[in-house]
């Protein structure tokens, strides 16, 4: 056995949801990096056609935008159908849409829970749905979600419990997932990030200071660092993984 092999995508096609920036576009570079043909998905065009443009540049792969709402089922379905008719297939899915509000329990209006809740939680349940009803046809796939180690702690000193909340429904309805699938040889597994340097926490620079003393390795993550356990779960070299969080954290959940 060569383990080398075992990473390689060659010929196998790729959606990313969320991908036009940060944790999302990180992982479609490493996914097309590893030879599979992309197609990344975002509500913002101009950040996604900017990001097709270069990695079409970059890579030998192809590499297809999607425009997508993925809180509205009629659009996913239209997402998904595009890709099968582009790439023809989709062995892999990586769902990296994420959003938060910032606001105490008692001051949050409905429509921002339902907001980060659709978007966070419902959105990548549609995704993960349509593209399985693909996949179980098709033979399989593997299925990565981005979740986040607020689904194990409580942050601070920012109140964001509507992201937390989201971010731990995902890790459980990714478990379900998997054992309703397993037999179907879909493999589902979250990665959950900690501090991450993207244009998310970018917008609470003065948080940053906080949170790197909260951090055993006292730096936030890179994109690039989450590349290496998204490639893993999505590749052969996983093939007896499934329903798996794999935390990414600095060692930030460790105490």
């Amino acid at each position: 056995m060569v383990i080398k092999e075992l990473f390689d995508l060659t010929e196998k096609a790729a959606l990313v949801t969320g991908s036009a920036r940060g944790i999302g576009r990180a992982c479609a570079e490493g996914l097309a990096e590893f030879g599979a043909a992309v197609a990344i998905a975002d509500l913002h065009e101009e950040n996604l056609n900017n990001t097709v443009a270069e990695m079409t540049e970059a890579y030998e792969v192809q590499v297809e935008g999607i425009v997508c709402d993925v809180t509205k089922a009629a659009e996913v379905t239209g997402m998904v159908g595009r890709v099968l008719r582009v790439l023809g297939k989709i062995d892999i899915l990586v769902n990296s849409v994420g959003i938060v509000i910032l606001k105490a329990a008692e001051e949050m209006k409905e429509e921002e829970w339902r907001k980060v809740i659709d978007t966070n939680l419902t959105g990548t349940f549609l995704c993960c749905q349509e593209v399985a009803k693909r996949m179980i046809p098709a033979g399989g796939g593997a299925i990565v979600n981005i979740a986040s180690m607020s689904a194990h702690i409580v942050n601070r000193p920012q109140d964001q419990v509507s992201y937390n909340t989201s971010k731990a429904g995902m890790i459980h309805m990714t478990r379900s997932m998997a054992a309703e699938w397993a037999e179907d040889n879909i493999r589902v597994n979250t990665v959950s990030p900690g501090y991450t340097l993207t244009e998310m926490t970018q917008t609470v620079p003065e948080y940053h200071e906080g949170w790197r003393g909260l951090i055993p390795m006292k730096r936030l993550c890179e994109p690039e660092e989450l590349v290496g356990g998204v490639i893993y779960l999505v590749s052969d070299a996983a093939s007896y993984t499934t329903g798996h969080d794999l935390v990414i954290d600095g060692g930030y959940t460790l105490w």
